[in-house]
């Protein structure tokens, strides 16, 4: 076992993990895993049998995506009690590589009621998206300094994403010169 981090004065991490709130969000977290997965192994995997094809389909794919975001959150918060319980060294966690944050829309759960979905699905969809917004903002307040990548910037960044975009054929960057 590490030993507790002694660099430098109290942070927000530190001020954010050894109070009420982390205890809170953790306990909320970490029930919210365990529920999720009890649901799934057992009364869902039985009602997703019994699901219409696009429901079945969506249920599928929410599952999978529901069991990633579920895990990153638990990870996320296991890592901030590592930090907490001097485990884990602050500047390790700051590292790129532990950051949570939302590239893809959340699950709407309330657009999918009434379409074949189970309630209950329904429900643990809408609380897990709940939970990893929560987790998402705490990263971005916590660590908003060392969150960025130092080896990229904005323009690059851009340049990318067209480049990406060209690549796909939603966007054909030639295109203005092709009209003649």
């Amino acid at each position: 076992m590490a030993e507790r981090d002694p660099v430098g004065p109290s942070g927000p991490t530190e001020a954010f993990t050894g109070g009420k709130l982390f205890d809170t969000v953790f306990t909320r977290g970490m029930a919210l895993v365990e529920e999720t997965a009890s649901y799934l192994d057992g009364p869902g995997r039985d009602q997703a049998k019994t699901l219409p094809r696009e429901a079945s389909l969506i249920y599928s794919a929410w599952s999978m995506e529901l069991t990633t975001r579920l895990m990153q959150a638990a990870s996320w918060l296991v890592m901030q009690k590592a930090v907490r319980d001097g485990e884990m060294r602050r500047e390790d966690a700051n590292s790129y590589k532990y950051r949570i944050r939302r590239d893809d829309p959340p699950l709407d759960a309330v657009a999918q009621q009434g379409k074949g979905l189970p309630p209950r699905f329904l429900e643990l969809v809408g609380r897990t998206e709940a939970l990893y917004e929560q987790i998402c903002r705490l990263d971005a307040a916590l660590y908003r300094a060392t969150s960025a990548r130092p080896d990229t910037n904005a323009v690059s960044d851009q340049i990318a994403q067209l480049q990406k975009a060209a690549e796909t054929g939603a966007f054909d960057p030639l295109m203005v010169w092709r009209r003649k």
